[in-house]
């Protein structure tokens, strides 16, 4: 299970989290988010793929900024189409993921992920709030004890270290039902932080450790 550590900001902070070998950092280009990123990345090691986080951005605007920043993949958190994912696929770099959001306040309704089958790398599920992701509270992942969908998700959502057992828990389930390589990453946010776009290195070391550990 991959880790990614979504809404970095600050230089300092993105090489001291960048030592703990994350498989994601995620970098938002929304202006209307507190971790709204304007900033230089700093140069971390390849094998940390660098994550670019769009709100109904224009495709203009997205390969801008994958050129610009070298990004290995995109996170859509609005309200993106099918057609446009797979029409912004085209004029991506190859071998850019994408990864498409879905906020969920109580029950996911899988019919929403048909449109965009054969053509995103992963979903990504939300906890749905007042903000575009970052709102540190977690939705109900029961719904997704049945998940029907061949393709990888993420789960996001106000997860912090008091979710560790819970994820474990989750992950021997869907295992249990054939369905545990389905689970492809946890996505961290802002219960690491110590102000909007900054990281407790610390908090998300012990998370990293803790959750690589074999469940008990």
């Amino acid at each position: 299970m991959k880790i990614k550590v979504c809404g970095m900001k600050y230089a300092e902070n993105i090489r001291e989290v960048a030592k703990l070998k994350p498989d994601y950092m995620g970098f938002i280009f929304y202006e209307k988010s507190t971790r709204n990123f304007t900033g230089e990345i700093p140069e971390i090691s390849s094998e940390i793929k660098k994550t670019g986080v769009f709100v109904n951005a224009t495709t203009e605007f997205i390969v801008e900024k994958v050129k610009q920043y070298h990004l290995d993949a995109l996170q859509l958190h609005g309200e993106e189409s099918g057609s446009f994912c797979n029409q912004l696929k085209s004029k991506l770099p190859s071998g850019v993921e994408v990864i498409k959001v879905f906020s969920v306040k109580e029950d996911i309704d899988f019919q929403l992920l048909n449109d965009y089958e054969g053509i995103v790398d992963y979903f990504l599920f939300d906890t749905k709030g007042k903000n575009k992701g970052g709102n540190g509270i977690t939705f109900n992942w029961e719904n997704l004890r049945n998940y029907p969908s061949t393709t990888p998700f993420i789960l996001s959502g106000g997860i912090g270290i008091e979710e560790i057992s819970r994820i474990k828990e989750f992950k021997k389930h869907l295992e249990e039902n054939s369905l545990g390589h389905l689970l492809y990453a946890v996505d961290l946010n802002s219960r690491f932080e110590t102000e909007p776009g900054r990281k407790n290195s610390a908090t998300l070391k012990i998370f990293m450790n803790q959750i690589s550990s074999p469940a008990t």
